[in-house]
């Protein structure tokens, strides 16, 4: 049965290593940390030199590997064989590279541990090497959060570094910056490093760490449009006109298109109930009152209208029948047809 990526990393953090990780699929925080954890610390930095190996997929095939995870290492307890960007090994997937790896699952040496970081997709469950792996060794199978999970994985990632963070301000971020996981990580170390002693992550935090407004940013943008504040918006649209660098128009286009898409399946979706309706658009329940909100303001009609609007505003962001009209011109345009 495969592992959960948090557990192996408790078990690493304590001391347990294995001789076998297949990390896989398509969350690469969670391979790169792991695979970064043993490489950092599996073996002390002297013996480094001699009995730690990190190899790169598209580089070498699978007897390449096994050769190396073959030899005992020199004057030390253990080796380290790392493989990153291992879905890129040439004869893995193929009969000869499966069975080779086959082959050393059933006699794996103790005094090695090999790691194949294989990011962004998984091996066909199906074939034998894959039901071998999940016997023999650590398998993680490392599986994109759904945009309704993120705030979620927000709070826990917090609470791991010894800190506390609103459930608004985890939906903040998780609504601002999307459900790249490493991004997140990345972002929010920048307040961290000002905070020794746990602390709480505010709103007022993230603006003045991480740069997001916490008045003047999509998510507030998003939220004026759906609840028809028509001033509020205007506002965001002069900001974001003042600071076209820190407000790029093409990802808002993208956000703007996911969230009619999701005020489209709350129509479809009417009935359903809070939790259900959350598994089904996607949306954090902490703000599927606001989308609801959302769909009494604007009837599938006007949604189906605004998908027009959206789809016009992004061929001009790209140049087709601009009219010479800068970003600004382009985003009020669109955000004037929504909302009107």
């Amino acid at each position: 049965m495969a592992s959960k990526a948090e557990d192996v990393l408790k078990d690493l953090k304590s001391g347990k290593y294995a001789p076998i990780y297949f990390l896989q699929g398509e969350e690469p925080f969670y391979i790169d940390s792991i695979s970064d954890y043993i490489e950092k610390n599996a073996i002390p930095e002297h013996e480094k030199g001699f009995n730690q190996v990190v190899m790169y997929g598209k580089d070498v095939m699978m007897e390449t590997v096994l050769s190396n995870a073959r030899r005992f290492p020199m004057m030390a307890e253990r080796q380290v064989v790392i493989v990153k960007e291992a879905q890129n090994i040439p004869n893995l997937g193929k009969e000869e590279g499966d069975a080779l790896l086959m082959n050393y699952l059933q006699n794996p040496l103790p005094s090695t541990i090999l790691v194949f970081a294989h990011k962004y997709k998984k091996l066909d469950g199906r074939k034998p090497l894959a039901k071998e792996l999940d016997k023999k060794a650590i398998l993680v199978n490392a599986e994109k959060l759904r945009d309704y999970q993120v705030p979620a994985w927000i709070e826990a990632y917090v609470k791991a570094q010894g800190h506390h963070i609103e459930s608004a301000t985890a939906a903040f971020l998780a609504e601002s910056i999307g459900n790249n996981l490493e991004v997140i990580a990345n972002e929010t170390a920048k307040i961290f490093i000002n905070y020794t002693e746990p602390t709480t992550v505010t709103k007022d935090l993230v603006q003045k760490y991480v740069g997001i407004n916490k008045e003047y940013n999509n998510f507030e943008l998003l939220k004026a449009i759906g609840f028809k504040d028509v001033l509020r918006a205007n506002k965001i649209i002069h900001y974001f006109s003042q600071n076209p660098k820190n407000n790029p128009l093409i990802p808002l286009i993208a956000l703007m298109y996911n969230y009619f898409a999701k005020i489209a399946l709350v129509h479809a979706n009417s009935r359903s109930g809070d939790a259900e309706l959350a598994k089904i658009t996607g949306v954090n329940p902490y703000f599927l009152k606001e989308y609801r909100t959302a769909a009494k303001n604007y009837h599938l009609g006007k949604v189906i209208d605004c998908f027009a609007y959206i789809h016009e505003a992004d061929l001009h962001s790209k140049g087709v029948d601009a009219g010479g009209k800068d970003d600004a011109e382009i985003l009020r345009e669109m955000i004037f047809k929504i909302m009107h």
